[in-house]
């Protein structure tokens, strides 16, 4: 059995559109392929660990990569919730499958949701529809900065998003204005996440910063993270985590500003010695590059993860395990939206030295159901009673 798993999800890194694409307006989608596409693709390592060998897995442009022989264990999963976005994909990954999908407000939020959110914040309400993150401070920030009106935006997604300058609404003050956001969207508003997007900046020249802050759902019942902390391991969690499981499961959490940061405290935890999970969302691949239709970015992005992961793989103890995957895609080369894409995403497991340690199935596991054969096969490995391995979706793969 494994001690420790290091779960490291590649934000929105999809590996081509899935069966009902369609019916999510994105049939032709591929963010891995779409990156290949630029010289600046990189991805030696997770050759070895099988990127390449994955069914279905298809290039812009012949790469060197293709010709390295994986050693470790590979598949290609598919979401089985009805969903493309962060949430939804995330509690899939840790065994909780949505059939519903969570509220989403393609002409803006009812009047009865902004009249509330106005009473509670005293604040009045700009915008109010489906937006670009960084057109929407373009758009609407000089009134922002006259009024005070706080910026209220959606996506594709099932978001409530807030944008407001910092030197109008501090971001404690913001934070607070999205809990009371929180509050108002229950039931059949339950949206999967209220977002702070702080800015600063003058005319013509805001930014986003790195105050972003997400409040999520709870989850409607126990998910992976619940079920090891029910059994007293250790569930670290590295980035997003904390938020998208409404700081639920967790023993200890970490916010990062980015990849870089995201890689570097992965790496300070596996100087420790901890017995359990440690989940890592790497974000910087859908909100930067992603969102903003980056190919180049995006594939920076993948190349510098790839050029780190040696690092991970050398302080990989012998009964560690290290698992990649995604959430969802956000095809960069996609011109019809800039949203999430539905999209089969990676499963990539290895041990020391990128081999699948004994014990462990190698090779290719084919193309599985759910996103949720994740958390099966994490409680299996270490070493959850059947009992509790039953309780979340999908089977134990490894």
């Amino acid at each position: 059995m494994s001690k420790r798993i290091i779960l490291i999800v590649m934000d929105s890194f999809g590996i081509g559109e899935e069966p009902d694409a369609d019916l999510f307006g994105d049939v032709g989608t591929n963010t891995l392929r779409s990156c290949t596409a630029s010289e600046h693709f990189r991805a030696p390592n997770l050759a070895r660990m099988g990127l390449f060998g994955i069914d279905g897995v298809s290039v812009a442009r012949s790469l060197d990569e293709q010709q390295i022989v994986p050693s470790g264990t590979y598949a290609r999963l598919r979401e089985s919730s009805m969903g493309k976005d962060t949430t939804i994909g995330h509690w899939e990954i840790a065994g909780l499958v949505s059939p519903e999908p969570l509220p989403t407000y393609p002409n803006g939020f009812p009047e009865d949701v902004i009249e509330k959110f106005e009473a509670e914040t005293g604040r009045k309400v700009l915008c109010n529809l489906p937006y670009s993150g960084t057109k929407v401070i373009a758009d609407y920030g000089d009134e922002h900065m006259r009024t005070g009106k706080l910026i209220v935006y959606t996506s594709a997604d099932s978001v409530f998003q807030i944008a407001a300058h910092e030197d109008i609404v501090p971001p404690e003050e913001l934070y607070d204005i999205c809990r009371k956001a929180r509050s108002i969207l229950t039931g059949k508003h339950g949206v999967g996440r209220v977002i702070a997007r702080p800015f600063v900046g003058t005319s013509g020249n805001y930014v986003r910063t790195a105050g972003r802050h997400d409040f999520s759902i709870e989850p409607p019942r126990d998910t992976m993270l619940d079920i090891l902390l029910a059994n007293h391991k250790d569930v670290i969690g590295v980035g997003k985590i904390h938020d998208i499981f409404a700081g639920r499961g967790l023993t200890e959490y970490v916010y990062t500003s980015g990849n870089e940061e995201g890689i570097d405290r992965t790496l300070q935890y596996l100087d420790r010695d901890f017995d359990g999970l440690l989940f890592v969302n790497l974000v910087d691949y859908d909100m930067l590059y992603g969102h903003r239709r980056d190919i180049d970015g995006y594939a920076k992005a993948v190349a510098y993860f790839d050029s780190r992961l040696p690092e991970i793989i050398a302080k990989l103890g012998d009964e560690d395990l290290l698992i990649i995957t995604a959430d969802h895609g956000c095809d960069p080369a996609y011109t019809k939206t800039t949203d999430h894409t539905r999209e089969y995403v990676p499963f990539l497991c290895c041990g020391r030295d990128y081999a699948a340690p004994e014990g462990v199935r190698r090779g290719n596991l084919g193309t599985r159901p759910t996103f949720a054969d994740i958390a099966a096969s994490v409680l299996t490995c270490l070493g959850l009673p059947e009992s509790e391995i039953s309780r979340v979706a999908g089977e134990n793969i490894l």
